[in-house]
């Protein structure tokens, strides 16, 4: 607690976060840690000290900047895709401040009955153009394709075996996720 969250930065405790409005929930079933864009504001960011966590901090800031290259790199991809020149996004600003914000989470997994349906990252769409979302492979991501479709129908995301921490997500901001805990 001596690092929570501040400034979108930090440690953010269990069920302090409810992305769900519309929820009913006391809050989101996982805990975080917020690292921002270390080129523009790093001094925004709080880090455990190195006596409690030594290398975490370089640690998160190495993985920081090698998912912010990946993401670089596969937006250029997606503007070739689309027939578009590489350098497409950035150009009209993707990669300007505020940049990439890295979010470590942690799904407590099972919780004790409550009656009510529990939700690791309750209904939200992400924002910025993309995330990527690294699993352990864990089940429990869930896209709606149509969020203004009644009644709303959640398909599973399945695990990619093999890959980065057996799954890498490219997520669309355009659909509703959850995850389950």
């Amino acid at each position: 607690m001596k690092v929570v969250r501040k400034e979108h930065r930090g440690y953010t405790p269990l069920y302090a976060e409810n992305l769900d409005p519309s929820s009913s929930n006391k809050g989101d079933s996982k805990e975080s840690f917020y690292v921002g864009p270390l080129a523009f504001e790093d001094h925004l960011n709080q880090w455990p000290s190195e006596e409690i966590l030594p290398s975490w901090r370089s640690t998160m800031e190495s993985y920081h900047e090698k998912v912010l290259s990946a993401g670089t790199k596969l937006i250029s991809l997606l503007a070739l895709a689309l027939r578009l020149d590489e350098d497409f996004f950035e150009k009209v600003g993707a990669l300007d401040a505020p940049m990439g914000f890295l979010r470590l989470l942690h799904y407590p997994g099972e919780l004790e009955p409550s009656g009510k349906e529990i939700y690791g990252a309750s209904a939200h769409s992400d924002y910025g153009m993309i995330t990527l979302l690294a699993t352990d492979g864990v089940q429990g991501l869930q896209v709606c394709r149509e969020k203004s479709k009644q009644p709303q129908v959640w398909e599973d995301v399945p695990s990619l075996h093999g890959s980065v921490h057996d799954g890498i997500y490219l997520v669309q901001s355009i659909a509703s996720l959850r995850i389950d805990s």
